[in-house]
């Protein structure tokens, strides 16, 4: 680990300029899912509590580099109190910045500035002359290199916050040192979006459990005709080849050997049992939306020899039950495991979380990551601006 944390730092009587990630869903002016806030809390309180001062930097939505009203961070300040358990002062421009002095403020959103997304240098300059110490608590964003995660960490004696050393600590756990044997499970709908983390994987991991729409594809290049299943018949030889791959490398792929079948895309839908592999042969009208009790039970059981797992992706239709089902089983069978202290336990990525929380088990996972696509570009063995310039 090359990157410091908020240990390695004296922030008495620091400014602080704290990169977070707060851009949490806001429904009539309302934050409706506070999680990302209430993760920054302990970087804060820690800063303050050592006798720092705290501005907030963070981005809301996409506004381009110009002011749009409905995505000032204005309107998540009441969670961002209420989580804190204190005022917040708001700082509504980078010129109101500068001279503000409050303990803890947070900053009207970064990207309202072009020179935010273009890692302007004299931007970057201008962010730095407001404090004395830079941390960056925003890992989700640390796969862009901009100004307030990439070219201001490098003009400011810097570190990681509490939530970024958790998830950079997880994720080397995981990936860079992983106590073995390693598995993942790698699911979602397309093959296309994952081609990069697959191929890295392949070379990481002892077993690899493929799931969701992307299962089909590869099911589908080694022959089998599953009806009209989502695949991507232009990337059946790129399947093949992360197959190959892993075969090379030692690492067992596991493809469903059923799947839960019908004709409907519809919550309770009618839906029967069939057997997959490369000889199946399903009906025009039949699709496959989940993995079977037998491919359940293969998972089960290769879960049962692993130390380490990482999970990315549902393993069928979760949001539309019964095809959830192969996901809640596994992730309660990995679950169980993790609690048992038996297996270390990462996941991360929007459907991740969502499926695990409906599992019920995500309190249950080692950790478990809030990043999209800084998650996933990890995973694929990129090099993140925003970690690099921590030194790590």
């Amino acid at each position: 680990m090359g990157w410091k944390s908020l240990d390695d730092m004296d922030l008495n009587a620091k400014r602080v300029l704290l990169r977070v990630d707060i851009n949490v869903p806001v429904e009539d002016g309302r934050v409706t899912d506070a999680t990302r806030i209430e993760r920054i809390v302990p970087t804060v309180n820690d800063i303050l509590s050592r006798g720092g001062k705290v501005t907030l930097l963070a981005h809301f939505g996409r506004p381009k580099g110009k002011v749009v009203e409905e995505m000032s961070l204005k309107q998540v300040l009441p969670a961002l109190e209420n989580a804190l358990g204190r005022d917040v002062a708001f700082v509504p421009s980078l010129e109101a910045a500068v001279g503000a002095q409050d303990d803890l403020q947070l900053m009207e959103n970064i990207r309202f500035y072009p020179g935010e997304e273009a890692n302007d240098a004299e931007f970057a300059q201008r962010l730095a002359d407001l404090g004395d110490v830079y941390c960056n608590d925003a890992f989700s964003a640390a796969h862009r290199a901009h100004a307030s995660t990439e070219a201001l960490a490098r003009l400011l004696p810097a570190c990681a916050g509490r939530l970024m050393q958790a998830e950079l600590s997880a994720l080397e756990a995981a990936l860079a040192k992983p106590e073995r044997p390693v598995g993942a499970v790698v699911g979602g709908a397309k093959v296309s979006t994952k081609i990069a983390l697959l191929e890295n994987l392949v070379n990481r991991l002892d077993v690899l459990v493929i799931g969701g729409g992307m299962a089909n594809t590869f099911l589908a290049a080694l022959g089998a005709d599953l009806g009209k299943s989502l695949e991507e018949p232009d990337y059946y030889s790129t399947a093949k080849d992360i197959m190959a791959q892993a075969d090379k490398a030692g690492c067992r792929v596991i493809l469903p050997v059923d799947g839960l079948v019908a004709r409907d895309f519809a919550k309770g839908a009618a839906h029967e049992v069939a057997q997959l592999g490369p000889d199946a042969k399903l009906a025009a009208d039949q699709m496959v939306l989940d993995a079977g009790p037998d491919t359940v039970a293969l998972v089960e059981a290769a879960f049962a020899g692993l130390r380490t797992l990482i999970w990315n992706g549902p393993m069928g239709a979760f949001e539309i039950p019964p095809f959830d089902t192969a996901t809640v089983a596994a992730a309660r069978a990995a679950a169980q495991q993790t609690r048992d202290g038996t297996l270390t336990s990462v996941a991360g990525g929007g459907d991740t979380v969502a499926a695990l929380n409906q599992a019920g088990v995500a309190d249950d996972f080692t950790y478990i990551s809030t990043a999209g696509g800084a998650f996933l570009e990890w995973m694929e063995g990129k090099t993140l601006p925003g970690v690099a310039a921590l030194g790590g």
